[in-house]
């Protein structure tokens, strides 16, 4: 079987599959590594204790999403076409993951998608990751949904049910598995309350996250708050984030925090205020109130479930929704206890159990999700 991942998220949401792979005598685990995020990765692989078959490095400076995906499709082809795989495994919505669906298919090696489902109903917000999604549908054989409303989603694109499999989301496994290592440390230093903010979605940036750092110097204004960015190493990203944020005292600006210091951070913070769709998974298993600074989230269960809400980018907004959690105690203990959707920490087991059934190699497929707290 060949894993293929190329990010940080990726890495996150598959260590726990892969190393439930690993441990079971029924499948043989080749991790492909594509390099679509270099520095970022190689740190949280190790952390991870994964071990990488083959690098395919494909990351340059600046390239574009045209350049990226030829080098990614090439070098997974060939990969594929090496190694055999019984099947290709692909994570999400990444570039990563849609090349590797695709070489696959030129290839005849059926696919598994895990997090499968997810749909904004935009088809160019975010983007790619909007169309990467629905493209992998088409091709894969096994799809794994987080959610009763992921695989809704899917059965409604004419999924046949049977290759459906509400599993919960493999990202609550993993965060369980980490926090209960107790390795990481806080980024929090002042011991005000803490405005946990990570932003790096490609239609964020530009006039959107220089109104976004408007937005941040303004709640850094309070006494009793501390405002923490980890900076997403994207030059886009922190030509904006650099200039308009470095030179205030209340704010702090980090490098991209290794996993389990990012899991204390997050555990340690009051607020969460974020455009990343794991950051929206897992700040509902610590309690923390999540503000999602988009327009669209594919991901609309934690809002149903009243444990995130979708603010969007207006600074007007952003600041009235943080400044409310912040001031009124009601609301936010009905934020922070809202109960996280997104699975029991079993992912792992289930999609394990399904591949071993329909390979044959296990009489029966593995328990389904018993409880999912909201659809």
């Amino acid at each position: 079987m060949a894993v293929v991942l190329g990010t940080r998220p990726e890495a996150i949401k598959l260590a726990p599959v892969i190393r439930a792979l690993g441990d079971s005598p029924l499948f043989e685990p080749v991790l492909i590594n594509t390099g679509q995020h270099r520095e970022m990765l190689e740190q949280m692989l190790r952390r991870l204790g994964l071990t990488v078959g083959h690098d395919l490095a494909v990351m340059r400076e600046r390239q574009q999403l045209s350049a990226l995906t030829a080098r990614l499709i090439g070098g997974l082809g060939e990969l594929i076409r090496e190694e055999r795989p019984d099947l290709v495994m692909v994570q999400g919505d990444t570039s990563s993951t849609l090349c590797g669906a695709l070489a696959a298919f030129y290839e005849h090696v059926p696919v598994a998608h895990v997090e499968a489902g997810l749909r904004s109903g935009v088809i160019d917000n975010p983007f790619p990751e909007e169309l990467n999604r629905q493209l992998v549908t088409r091709m894969a054989r096994w799809h794994f949904a987080p959610t009763p409303r992921a695989a809704a989603a899917l059965t409604a694109e004419a999924v046949p049910a049977s290759a459906v499999m509400v599993t919960g989301n493999t990202v609550i496994d993993n965060l369980l598995w980490a926090h209960h290592r107790t390795d990481g440390r806080s980024a929090f230093r002042s011991g005000r309350r803490g405005l946990l903010v990570t932003l790096h979605r490609r239609e964020n940036q530009g006039a959107r996250m220089r109104a976004l750092a408007d937005t941040l110097l303004r709640l850094a204004e309070r006494p009793d708050v501390e405002v923490l960015v980890p900076l997403h190493k994207s030059p886009a990203v922190r030509d904006v984030l650099l200039p308009a944020l470095g030179a205030n005292p209340r704010i702090t600006l980090t490098e991209p925090l290794d996993y389990f210091d990012f899991i204390a951070t997050m555990a340690d913070s009051t607020l969460v205020l974020t455009d990343s769709g794991g950051v929206q998974e897992e700040a509902p298993s610590f309690d923390k109130p999540v503000l999602v600074l988009r327009d669209t989230t594919e991901r609309p269960e934690v809002v149903r479930a009243g444990a995130a809400k979708l603010v969007g980018t207006d600074p007007g907004a952003v600041h009235a929704a943080a400044t409310a959690l912040l001031d009124d105690r009601v609301l936010y203990r009905r934020m922070a206890g809202a109960p996280n959707p997104f699975g029991d920490g079993h992912a792992s087991e289930r999609i394990l159990g399904a591949l071993a059934h329909d390979f044959g190699r296990v009489p029966a497929p593995a328990r389904p999700l018993d409880v999912v707290t909201a659809g």
